[in-house]
């Protein structure tokens, strides 16, 4: 019996919220590898912000998505079947494999995982790309020292949580951004926040004022727009901002809004810098290696917000967007 792979296709580019009629779901015959190749059972589908700047057309850190083709996305699954030398059937990979089913590969930019030492979601969440992002982003872009103050945005999301929590190992005081009570609540009894900030409810600025007395000396921005300018308004001397993304900008129709405070970066002799995870891939095992440590020690957690049911990608991803999502968002296909 033949098998059938299942696929979404990037119809149109998006004009502010991706909308269901921008995509084509296909279906073809499941291919066979040839020489070189392994095919991959796709079992949980990485659901990230990015996904949004990857359907633009134009220039960026990646080639866009083109109309027509599957959509990008990181995932992880098992091998069900092999002619790579370096891939057997059964073991658990990840990779880009794209929202789709089933997945040829020739095994450029896919890693071999053990699924006996973590569940497979969190090769895409803690231990994969967000993860990455966070350790990096922070260590690395953010340079944090024992007793700063970070404050990260976008906190109860994939990479928010990390960041909180690796800054938290470092010995730094740490504040989240969030929206709504049950987030900002989550991120200080369960992930170790020192306080959170409603942005829902509670004015950022103000907040930032009060749980910020001495300002903030590492900013981790997720989300852009106005929060961003309330953090600039509250830097410390020297402080370092980190912008990983604008989650707030991706879908707008009108003009992107900039910062308007970026004076602040003069007066308070303060950095600001982008960061791209794929400049770290050289280093990505050992960041791995020290979170799966801080993991199994109980000073780090992992959580995963999954989506059952391959049809549901769509309203999964939207999720992203209006804040419904808390830890790492994955869709999982079966």
């Amino acid at each position: 019996m033949s098998l059938t792979n299942r696929q979404f296709r990037l119809a149109e580019r998006p004009v502010g919220l991706p909308k269901e009629s921008g995509w084509n779901r296909t279906e073809e015959p499941v291919q066979q590898p040839e020489d070189g190749q392994f095919l991959v059972k796709v079992e949980y589908i990485s659901l990230d912000p990015a996904m949004r700047g990857w359907m633009n057309e134009g220039k960026s850190y990646i080639p866009p998505v083109g109309i027509g083709e599957v959509m990008r996305a990181l995932a992880v699954g098992k091998v069900v079947a092999s002619k790579h030398p370096k891939f057997n059937e059964g073991d658990a990979v990840t990779g880009a494999f794209g929202v789709q089913e089933y997945a040829i590969s020739n095994g450029e930019g896919v890693n071999r995982v053990d699924a006996s030492l973590a569940p497979l979601p969190i090769y895409i969440g803690t231990l994969g790309m967000p993860g990455m992002t966070a350790y990096f982003g922070l260590l690395e872009v953010g340079e944090p020292k024992e007793g700063d103050t970070v404050v990260v945005s976008g906190a109860a999301g994939a990479v928010g949580t990390i960041v909180g929590q690796i800054a938290k190992i470092k010995g730094c005081r740490v504040v989240g951004i969030a929206g709504g009570k049950e987030k900002c609540d989550l991120l200080v009894n369960e992930f170790g926040f020192d306080a959170a900030i409603d942005y829902k409810a509670d004015d950022v600025y103000k907040g930032l004022r009060e749980h910020c007395p001495k300002g903030i000396d590492v900013y981790f921005d997720n989300v852009g727009g106005d929060i961003l300018d309330a953090a600039l308004a509250n830097l410390a001397m020297g402080a370092r901002v980190v912008i990983c993304g604008a989650i707030s900008q991706y879908n707008t129709t009108g003009e992107v809004k900039g910062p308007k405070n970026y004076m602040s970066l003069l007066v308070n002799r303060a950095s600001m810098k982008g960061m791209v995870v794929m400049d770290y891939t050289k280093n990505f095992g050992k960041a791995a290696v020290e979170m799966a440590g801080w993991l199994s020690a109980g000073k780090m957690k992992s959580r995963e917000h999954v989506v059952e049911g391959f049809d549901q990608f769509h309203d999964a991803l939207l999720m992203l967007f209006r804040g419904e999502n808390t830890g790492k968002l994955v869709l999982k296909v079966s």
